[in-house]
């Protein structure tokens, strides 16, 4: 991993989203394939995190004698961590790749080239709309799958007893306090932005051959999960210490 490159890419970034004209056409584009169309994957995904979660820890709790915190217990440790790394990941996985595998074909086809000669800034329509498309919907995404998960949590706790929807929802925020959420929320942000800044890394600067496409690709999704578990370590050691 070019760590002096990435650093430099991050400068390029934020210096040509202050100057010049923004491409919010391109930007609301990128939103919608980042987004909208993980929904469907993030839905199911985090439905079964949920579900199996709960299914795999009932047992413990009954025979410990505390199944009543069996809600909090799942909600909270898929706000805090399970929901934003898994749902991260994947993101990772479906729209990382896909930036590297896109922009590195474009630069093996000389089409950030072409650009580039016709007087077109590449960078600031193909990398900073990406970067805060990425930015921007991943933790939008992680916020709706922490609601399938929890979700999902009911109706896996459902299936082996009678409770209500408005028993389970107040065990879940018996022990629930806004500084549970807020470090999560904004690790997310984080985790965003450096899968956008990554891939689009990978694939801005990708080699010439058809071997550069794939490679660009399964390099992003790599550094990308590696940087995220080295992210989310980082934001654990500062909330204790601030917590």
């Amino acid at each position: 991993m070019d760590i002096a490159g990435i650093t430099r890419f991050i400068g390029l970034f934020f210096r040509n989203l202050v100057r010049g004209r923004f491409e919010f056409r391109e930007f609301v584009n990128q939103c919608f394939k980042s987004g909208y169309q993980s929904l469907l994957l993030i839905s199911i995904t985090a439905l079964i995190l949920g579900l199996v979660l709960t299914i795999q820890t009932r047992p413990i709790l009954a025979d410990l004698g505390a199944e009543s915190w069996l809600p909090n217990m799942v909600f909270i440790s898929t706000i805090t961590e399970l929901g934003p790394v898994i749902i991260a990941l994947l993101f990772a996985g479906k729209v990382g790749s896909g930036i590297g595998a896109e922009l590195s074909s474009m630069r093996v086809t000389d089409q950030i080239d072409a650009m580039e000669v016709s007087a077109t800034n590449p960078f600031k329509f193909l990398v900073v709309t990406r970067v805060l498309a990425t930015t921007i919907t991943l933790p939008l995404l992680v916020i709706y799958g922490n609601f399938m998960a929890f979700m999902g949590s009911f109706l896996g706790l459902k299936a082996y007893s009678n409770i209500s929807f408005k028993l389970f929802y107040s065990r879940a925020f018996s022990s629930f306090y806004f500084s549970d959420i807020f470090p999560a929320t904004i690790k997310t942000v984080f985790f965003g932005f450096f899968i956008g800044i990554i891939c689009c890394y990978m694939g801005y600067y990708s080699d010439k051959g058809t071997e550069g496409v794939g490679r660009s690709a399964n390099s992003a999704v790599v550094v990308s999960s590696l940087v995220i578990f080295l992210l989310d370590l980082i934001a654990v050691q500062i909330t204790d210490m601030i917590l």
